[in-house]
């Protein structure tokens, strides 16, 4: 029954990524590269850069805003706790970020991957 639960929610991972993408593809993928964004291991984007313009913190707000929205989603729909879909969907974020970009350790700390 996990593996069902962890399916699904890799599943909605993976169309949450898409989506993320189709919301704001360039901006996204663009933020990342430069640095300015990065994945946490709770499923939200995060601000890496000290000093984000308001364009960024637009991006991520909005971006978490959509991903929470889908993750409460998925999380009644399976009878279980938003933070368990988001401790799942971060893992698998964080997990397929490529090289170079950067993903926020478990102490709390953005490491460039």
């Amino acid at each position: 029954m996990k593996s069902g639960f962890q399916k699904i929610v890799f599943a909605a991972a993976a169309l949450l990524m898409s989506a993320s993408v189709a919301f704001a593809a360039l901006s996204v993928d663009a933020a990342k590269s430069e640095g300015l964004v990065g994945e946490q291991p709770n499923g939200l984007l995060g601000i890496v850069t000290a000093a984000p313009s308001p364009d960024v913190q637009t991006l991520v707000s909005q971006t978490n805003a959509e991903r929470l929205k889908r993750y409460q989603d998925i999380a009644t729909k399976n009878g279980t706790q938003v933070e368990q879909v988001q401790a799942v969907a971060g893992e698998k974020l964080v997990s397929t970020t490529p090289a170079g970009q950067y993903i926020m350790t478990a102490s709390g700390t953005w490491q460039k991957k």
